[in-house]
């Protein structure tokens, strides 16, 4: 049984390793551990199933770029208030 088995759910330096795993700022042996814990804890893997997700979705909402006449239409809207 895991620890977050044990507790019912992921403390908060559970989930802070996590993040940690996916920025890809943990050595070696830690991403070996983390890892090894994703892979027996279905609520740690759901959560970063969940951040895979959440942050996929930022990535691509960052890389569009909005219509040139979505931007004009705002432009023309702030100067006609000034």
């Amino acid at each position: 049984m895991t620890d977050c088995e044990k507790l019912g759910n992921c403390d908060e330096s559970r989930l802070e390793r996590i993040y940690e795993y996916l920025d890809g700022e943990l050595s070696p042996a830690d991403l070996a551990e983390v890892k090894a814990h994703l892979d027996s804890c279905q609520d740690c893997a759901s959560q970063h199933d969940l951040e895979c997700v959440i942050r996929s979705v930022v990535k691509r909402s960052c890389e569009e770029q909005a219509p040139s006449s979505l931007k004009d239409r705002i432009l023309q809207r702030l100067g006609a208030d000034t």
